[in-house]
């Protein structure tokens, strides 16, 4: 089929003129856009379907968000299906919730939105010094989420209108002393026990397997002993370096960046400042906010009258912890180092002055300009270098769109081969040997990319060395590959594995025996408990498991102990055969009241949070949510 499309492509477009016109004509570009985008459905809620397209863009979404916060995140946890399933479960949840929200008319005020944006710490970092939103910087981040300022307004009101909608379960979540006590005492409960092991090692001396039961072991488990398959590739990345590399800038754009931003480059201004402080918390009751007003001004009464005394006052009343002992000298600062108003006071005023009072987050101060130290202008021949990457930076993120079109197509229209679009944009072309379809341990970066792996182990890379599609590989980075051998998943022959096939079998023969030793032993001591040799006995909790094994500790605190002591036997698996002797209940030592009060609190989220996941399980079936898209299975299952 793409052979056919490469060797007639006039035709082909001329078929495609004829087809896709007339579909415009009856549905309109935006109609056309959103039947082609659609894809299927992979969930629905209410009636109301989710598709594969709305499932893709989320995912993207949410994965360019957590790789903007974690930059190290490795983009296999990112690419995976469990990953991408539980983008698909989030939406369905947000689905379910604004449905929800609508039946029950849960609205948002124009106050509560008001209040919600001005307690937004993002929204607050745009405001300019005079306490005005800049606006421009408004718009600025809500484009970068794809939105208009009144489109991201619109989501920040149903997401506040959403909310409300467990706001019943979450806010009023309790549970009673009693309860809880009781819940918490059998949580922690612990258990006095002694364990024997019977580990498969200890037993390994006692195998020693023939030729031919290593042979039949062989041919009995040969997917064990498989080689998987691997690849040699070549491969090219976009990404803003190598766009960076074929921009020159000239010496007069240089020169003209300097003289426009000299000041900017050469340094922050700093200012030397001593303080007195005189604590007022700003939730501290009004009558003590107005005492430590008070007390203040009599401070700066007596320093109007002995301003050289600022340095002996500050020692004996200021309540500044950290500069009270130096007399109030906070060092040089730049600006955001201290808070607004402090900040604004201290770079208003002139070397030598004492301000008035500066009123804060944390109290009442009053301040003394000690220094200012003005950045010296650095030369132009000093900051060149950084200049030039700094345009360089620019001019590559303005072009980066433009040459990732040339890039993706001609990667596509050329596909057998890599060199020409490496030449036409100046790429190296870069080689990798014994690649695998899932990344060998310890590899990161590119060639652990799981979409990248993906398209370069697909049928049309393999059968017809294509080369793959350009493939995000990470934020302003497209990646293109082929391959260029390849070695299909193989059984190795026996005479290639044998030690590793006597090995496993030698560890499942020990296994065997282990578990047979510990089964026999276990019957004995049940049928006479006093010839039971065992070491000495340990106390076993949740919260105190002392590195013994989940399997035995599971086994321990599920024993029936209605009739002590009593004998359990535990598969460890590869491991061996364990077997416990559980002596006796021990009662959980009392707690403190803090710590007790604490636990009663955790005991109280879980419990809410189990009534809110019951609640959507109800809605669930409220608006009969039926997600299509099947669970990936997990690994190893």
């Amino acid at each position: 089929m793409f052979d056919f499309v490469r060797k007639h492509t006039k035709i082909m477009m001329g078929l495609m003129f004829l087809l896709i016109i007339p579909s415009f004509v009856l549905f309109g570009i935006d109609g056309y856009n959103r039947m082609s985008e659609k894809g299927a459905a992979v969930a629905r809620v209410g009636g109301q379907d989710i598709n594969q397209g709305e499932w893709d863009a989320a995912h993207k979404a949410e994965a360019d968000r957590l790789r903007a916060q974690m930059p190290n995140l490795d983009a296999k946890l990112l690419d995976s299906p469990e990953a991408r399933y539980s983008t698909l479960e989030r939406l369905v949840r947000e689905r379910v919730m604004a449905q929800a929200a609508d039946q029950f008319r849960l609205t948002t005020s124009d106050a509560r939105l008001a209040r919600d944006l001005q307690d937004d710490p993002g929204i607050a970092s745009l405001r300019r010094p005079d306490g005005k939103l800049d606006m421009e910087r408004y718009r600025q981040m809500a484009a970068s989420q794809g939105m208009t300022p009144e489109g991201f307004e619109a989501r920040v009101r149903r997401d506040l209108s959403v909310r409300q909608v467990e706001a019943g379960l979450s806010q009023t979540g309790f549970a009673a002393t009693a309860v809880a006590d009781v819940a918490l005492n059998a949580f922690f409960e612990r258990r006095e026990v002694q364990v024997v092991n019977f580990l498969s090692a200890d037993f390994a001396s006692r195998v020693n397997p023939t030729d031919a039961e290593v042979e039949a072991f062989y041919k009995a488990n040969e997917t064990l002993f498989q080689a998987p398959e691997q690849a040699s590739i070549e491969y090219v990345v976009l990404d803003l370096e190598s766009v960076k590399k074929s921009i020159m800038i000239n010496e007069a754009d240089l020169k003209s960046y300097y003289e426009q931003n000299a000041a900017r480059l050469s340094g922050n201004e700093e200012r030397r400042a001593s303080h007195i402080l005189i604590n007022a918390p700003k939730d501290a009751p009004a009558a003590e906010r107005q005492k430590a007003k008070a007390r203040a001004q009599e401070l700066l009464a007596e320093l109007r009258k002995a301003p050289d005394s600022f340095a002996d006052l500050a020692k004996k009343n200021s309540q500044d912890t950290g500069s009270a002992a130096k007399g109030g000298d906070l060092d040089f600062f730049a600006r955001g180092a201290m808070v607004k108003p402090f900040e604004e006071a201290a770079f208003a005023m002139k070397k030598g002055d004492i301000s008035e009072l500066v009123e804060s987050d944390f109290g009442y101060h009053i301040i003394k300009l000690a220094d200012i130290k003005a950045p010296k202008q650095r030369s132009f021949e000093e900051l060149r270098a950084g200049i030039e990457t700094d345009l360089k930076t620019q001019q590559a993120q303005r072009k980066f769109a433009e040459t990732a079109e040339a890039f993706t197509n001609g990667v596509y229209e050329q596909s057998d081969s890599l060199k020409p679009v490496a030449d036409k944009l100046k790429l190296e072309i870069k080689t990798a040997a014994k690649l695998s379809r899932k990344p060998a341990a310890g590899v990161t970066g590119l060639l652990a990319n799981a979409k990248f792996l993906a398209a370069i182990f697909g049928p049309d890379a393999i059968e017809k060395k294509r080369n793959t599609e350009a493939i995000e590989t990470a934020p302003n980075q497209l990646t293109a590959g082929r391959i260029t051998q390849y070695q299909a998943a193989k059984t190795m022959a026996l005479a290639e594995v044998r030690a590793n096939v006597r090995e496993r079998l030698v560890a499942s023969r020990a296994a065997e025996l282990a578990a047979q030793e510990g089964a026999a032993k276990l019957a004995a001591w049940k049928a006479a408990p006093g010839s039971a040799v065992m070491p000495a006995a340990q106390v076993l909790s949740r919260d105190q498991a002392q590195n013994t094994p989940p399997q035995i500790l599971n086994a321990v605190l599920r024993a029936d102990t209605s009739k002590l002591p009593v004998f359990v036997g535990v598969s460890m698996g590869a491991q061996g055969y364990a077997v416990v002797k559980v002596n006796q209940v021990v009662t959980r030592p009392a707690s403190t009241e803090v710590a007790a009060k604490q636990d009663r609190a955790q005991y109280a989220q879980w419990w809410t949070a189990a009534e809110s996941q019951a609640y959507y399980g109800l809605l669930k079936e409220r608006f009969k949510v039926d997600i299509m898209a099947p669970r990936p299975a997990r690994a190893g299952s």
